[in-house]
């Protein structure tokens, strides 16, 4: 699937030289002519990206959002760096033409061509889209209010848009036109239909709402919801699902949140790490409060479960996908392992489950408590005896035969991941949940 997918962008990048190359004949050549074929690719990168992340299902379920994430930013920085070559090349090789300088040419192109002052207002938008997706930006940014920004993404391709139709040429022959306008319809479509479209309808059909919430350890509260014919929505334990709760707050920010237990006929539970103001809303809901849903997303089910023994690694808010997967994978009489890592003792949740499945399950819990040994390690302080790898080979011997499941904060992550892979786990057992946005 990956490389059909490589496959589909590499093809239409050459289908768009291929009609750029057509047009030479009767368009400015040059610099001019550089610059419209940097436009070209940059739309049609722009046009890629919003279909990896319009949350078509299939799409979500075949790749998964760290690989659609991945390949988000990547389609994403090129499609803007060809966006800055072409608003320059256009700009200096006009400028040559007329015989000013580019910023002259820049209020020239304002003033007198069609759709250029909306185009500009598309520019800043998406430049205010890069600018704050670069990752030390994003750092000091609430979640709620990156998400918000990150959707003028689709305001600056809508602005884009018209002056690309009625000034470019390369939008104007019929081979043209059967390329872009599906290429436009494909990437309309599917935002509104599974961006929009997809969650309207499943909140009205399931109407959730918030029936208790729980501490589950301090700092840490599970948020019980009810809803009707919750087996017929299509959500499976370790997936995610954007929430929006009416409590009259913030009701446009969305926030991610996984399942920490498996979905039953009318009730959910998910669980979350206050850590912030959105966080302390969440723990402050009253029974009844209504719930907008968005998904359910994530690849970390049963489904990549090959059969055989689990080992799973969990730290912090991390173990709540973990949960629920080990309630749900078919997995054989003690043949499970849980390593449960946490900076205190009393940052350990659900001990009562853990203790059923301990005792009906035969599930292995190994806990890790105290502050990160260094900063490369997933270990704690106090294991002073054992590198990373001699923990993993302490932990399974055999841990190469494994299905092994990480989730945590990234830097602990990667950490687990790197050990795994040099004790020969191979990639297609390796299964990891994002923590980070």
């Amino acid at each position: 699937m990956r490389t059909a997918a490589k496959l589909f962008a590499a093809i239409s990048l050459a289908v768009v030289t291929w009609l750029w190359q057509r047009g030479l004949a009767t368009a400015p050549g040059g610099l001019a002519a550089a610059g419209r074929l940097a436009a070209l690719w940059s739309t049609d990168l722009l046009l890629l990206q919003v279909l990896l992340l319009a949350r078509i299902p299939w799409v979500e379920r075949a790749f998964g959002r760290d690989v659609l994430g991945r390949w988000h930013r990547w389609t994403g920085g090129g499609s803007f760096v060809l966006l800055v070559a072409h608003v320059g090349l256009a700009l200096v090789a006009y400028a040559e033409r007329s015989g000013t300088n580019p910023v002259r040419q820049l209020w020239t192109f304002l003033e007198s061509y069609p759709g250029m002052w909306t185009a500009l207002h598309g520019f800043a938008a998406l430049t205010l889209v890069v600018v704050t997706s670069m990752r030390f930006v994003r750092r000091r940014m609430r979640y709620e209010t990156w998400h918000l920004l990150h959707l003028y993404a689709y305001a600056g391709i809508a602005l884009a848009v018209p002056h690309e139709l009625w000034l470019g040429s390369d939008f104007d022959t019929r081979a043209a036109k059967a390329f872009w306008w599906p290429m436009y319809a494909a990437a309309a479509l599917s935002t509104v239909v599974f961006r929009l479209g997809l969650p309207v309808w499943r909140t009205l059909r399931h109407r959730l709402t918030v029936d208790r919430v729980v501490e589950e350890a301090p700092g840490l509260v599970s948020v019980y919801l009810r809803g009707r014919s919750l087996d017929r929505l299509p959500a499976r334990a370790g997936q995610y699902f954007v929430w929006r709760f009416l409590d009259g707050h913030g009701v446009l920010h969305g926030k991610p949140f996984s399942l920490s237990g498996p979905p039953s006929r009318n009730r959910l539970r998910i669980t979350v790490k206050v850590i912030g103001a959105g966080t302390l809303r969440v723990a402050a809901l009253r029974p009844g409060t209504r719930v907008l849903i968005e998904g359910p997303y994530g690849r970390m089910t049963k489904d990549t479960y090959s059969g055989g023994p689990v080992t799973m690694f969990a730290c912090g808010v991390g173990v709540t996908p973990l949960l629920a997967l080990l309630w749900d994978l078919p997995y054989g009489q003690g043949k499970a392992t849980l390593v449960y890592r946490t900076r205190h003792p009393h940052d350990v949740a659900f001990l009562p489950e853990l203790e059923w499945l301990a005792r009906d399950r035969g599930v292995r819990l190994v806990p890790l408590v105290g502050p990160r040994a260094s900063a490369g390690s997933w270990l704690p302080v106090g294991y002073g005896d054992y590198d990373d790898l001699a923990a993993l080979r302490s932990l399974a011997p055999d841990l190469a035969d494994h299905d092994v499941y990480v989730c945590g904060p990234d830097p602990w992550t990667e950490a687990v991941l790197r050990a795994a892979r040099r004790v020969g786990v191979p990639g297609p057992r390796l299964h990891r949940e994002r923590f980070a946005w």
